[in-house]
């Protein structure tokens, strides 16, 4: 029986407008498209996990709208648990505006609605499914002292801690670090939380590995085209991913992290879960949207298996 990933976060709906390039300060062009895709952080994890054939269970908010009622029934298209999402009176549901350029690079801005109900005492009322995960994840666009509780709420049950740091705050306490297994930033992110501003790979190491001092077990930053770096107690090695032509970036992370926490569910080493997470990352990209860029478990056996080939 696979173990159950729990997945705590928001849940938004994307309003995707394309355009050639992204406007300066005080600018105003011309979109070329406009759609409205199911998204938000934990909403894409969740719905990775379950596509990706995990036992996948979302704990998060929406309101009692119709956006509400099209993410959840998208939600449970991927295959994943949507019992605990709740729908509250007095929120709309979230939403993020994303721009997207031709070259497939994004900027985002979120209006939390719903997911400020994503509570502490929501997280209480739900605690049997912390004793029942074995794999938990989170990241931050839900309140912050959720996460908090969450994250405590797990180590208490000795439950296996993912941490997306996305958005990322300024910094993390000592008592989240320690209780974090896996913390996976991007590039940009990990700078933010160690206060450096140069962007370097001996930088980011040297970030990661001042976490490493601050209590997390394994940091996993994604690097977009050029892989994952893990930096443990082990040292470090970077993971290079399979080189495609990307359409839209969006929910990249996020479906390496889902596929992260599948791979470690079923089993799989650290090396065999980050390469089945590179790779299902890598055919999100080549497809617009968030959830709706995501692949199915075949597709990602198939790319795997061609590699194989490709290699022997």
């Amino acid at each position: 029986m696979k173990k159950q990933i729990l997945v705590v976060g928001s849940l938004n709906m994307d309003m995707v407008i394309e355009m050639k390039r992204m406007p300066l300060q005080g600018e105003t062009v011309l979109g070329e498209n406009l759609e409205y895709i199911p998204g938000g952080k934990g909403a894409n994890q969740a719905y990775a996990a379950g596509m990706l054939g995990g036992n996948a269970v979302m704990l998060g908010c929406v309101g009692k709208d119709s956006l509400g009622d099209r993410m959840k029934e998208n939600m449970a298209q991927s295959g994943a648990d949507i019992s605990g999402i709740a729908q509250v009176e007095g929120y709309p549901s979230g939403m993020a505006v994303i721009y997207v350029n031709e070259e497939g690079d994004n900027s985002i801005v979120v209006v939390s609605g719903a997911n400020r109900a994503c509570s502490i005492d929501y997280l209480k009322e739900n605690e049997q499914l912390f004793r029942d995960s074995s794999y938990i994840v989170f990241q931050m666009e839900i309140p912050y002292k959720s996460v908090v509780y969450g994250i405590q709420k797990a180590k208490e049950f000795g439950k296996t801690v993912i941490l997306n740091p996305a958005p990322a705050p300024d910094e993390l306490p000592a008592e989240v670090l320690d209780g974090i297994d896996y913390l996976t930033p991007n590039e940009t992110e990990i700078l933010k939380l160690t206060g450096r501003t140069v962007m370097s790979m001996e930088n980011i190491r040297a970030g990661a590995e001042e976490l490493l001092r601050k209590g997390v077990k394994n940091v996993l930053v994604t690097l977009g085209d050029k892989g994952a770096l893990l930096v443990n107690g082990q040292g470090s090695e970077l993971y290079p991913t399979r080189k495609v032509d990307a359409v839209d970036t969006t929910a990249a992370g996020d479906c390496f992290n889902g596929a992260f926490a599948v791979g470690l569910s079923e089993g799989m080493s650290l090396d065999e879960a980050i390469l089945f997470a590179n790779t299902s990352s890598s055919i999100a990209v080549t497809r617009k949207g968030a959830q709706s860029s995501i692949p199915n478990r075949n597709e990602v056996e198939h790319v795997l298996k061609e590699n194989i080939k490709l290699c022997s």
